[in-house]
């Protein structure tokens, strides 16, 4: 028998691929993971009966139903535990998307001694990675400084860095963010982290960090005990954290809705959104954590 193509879809709904045969009208099972990477087998719906039929795997090698393939559709089968990767990477995938490719922006420097100079300035901040322009902001009478200014780096993941920490600048500390952040001194910490609802028990805190580490650095993961059935996830970046809000993404097989952590104003008292109020004596029952 010659060779000859068959039809391969990784769904019913899309469109086919045609695989070469091999001169025994057999397909290599081989042929088909070239194409469709993780494949384990064939499958196809029944003319007759309409129910989905399973395709003969021997050693590697794929035969054809009733002695020929006719010009079926074939449906592509993957791995139950492959499937569920390639799930969550779909997810992953449409996640960075919707985040685009982050640019750098102009950062505050806040906090700045009056002596500071621009070159000061760019010492300090060239030890984390370029930096493409420093500036202080002065008094323009007096030429005095006016305690802060602004720098910006070429690599986003510099910029990431930079503003995770305070700094130390000539003897005194200093915070660097967003020039149009309305943030006290401590939100910054709770608009990087992000709620996870629908966990599951078998999640722990090593799988979410893995997990949530391909969207960018993860400083805390923080699971409640007794379990609850939630848990938190903190960024280095807040934008991060922004962009997977209201996102759903498979985790262990599991869908996650993922919302902002910020608790409701002025209850500062009952957040258990913050990892440190696990040390509260009103909260003892976590002191196994």
């Amino acid at each position: 028998m010659g060779e000859m193509y068959i039809r391969v879809a990784e769904d019913e709904n899309e469109e086919p691929m045609e695989i070469p045969s091999e001169d025994d009208g057999t397909v290599l099972l081989s042929s088909v993971a070239a194409q469709f990477p993780g494949a384990c087998g064939l499958r196809y719906r029944s003319p007759v009966s309409q129910c989905m039929r399973g395709v003969r795997l021997v050693e590697g090698v794929l035969h054809a139903p009733e002695s020929n393939w006719g010009n079926l559709v074939y449906v592509v089968n993957y791995p139950k535990d492959n499937k569920r990767k390639m799930e969550e990477m779909d997810a992953a995938s449409a996640v960075k998307i919707k985040r685009g490719i982050q640019k750098t922006s102009d950062l505050i420097v806040l906090g700045l001694p009056w002596k500071t100079s621009e070159q000061d300035l760019k010492d300090y901040f060239g030890t984390f990675g370029e930096v493409i322009m420093v500036q202080v902001k002065r008094d323009p009478k007096s030429g005095n400084s006016k305690g802060f200014g602004f720098v910006r780096f070429a690599d986003y993941e510099t910029q990431v860095k930079v503003m995770s920490q305070r700094h130390m600048i000539d003897g005194r500390w200093c915070d660097c963010k967003l020039p149009n952040s309305k943030q006290g001194p401590d939100e910054p910490l709770r608009s990087r982290k992000v709620f996870v609802g629908r966990c599951t028990e078998d999640m722990t805190a090593e799988d979410l960090r893995e997990f949530f580490m391909q969207y960018g650095e993860v400083t805390d993961v923080f699971i409640p005990k007794p379990f609850r059935a939630f848990a938190f996830v903190t960024f280095a970046d807040d934008q991060v954290a922004q962009s997977l809000c209201g996102e759903d993404l498979i985790i262990k097989g599991v869908s996650v809705h993922i919302s902002n952590a910020e608790p409701k104003h002025g209850n500062r008292t009952a957040d258990s959104t913050d990892p440190g109020v696990r040390q509260s004596p009103r909260r003892s029952r976590f002191s196994g954590d």
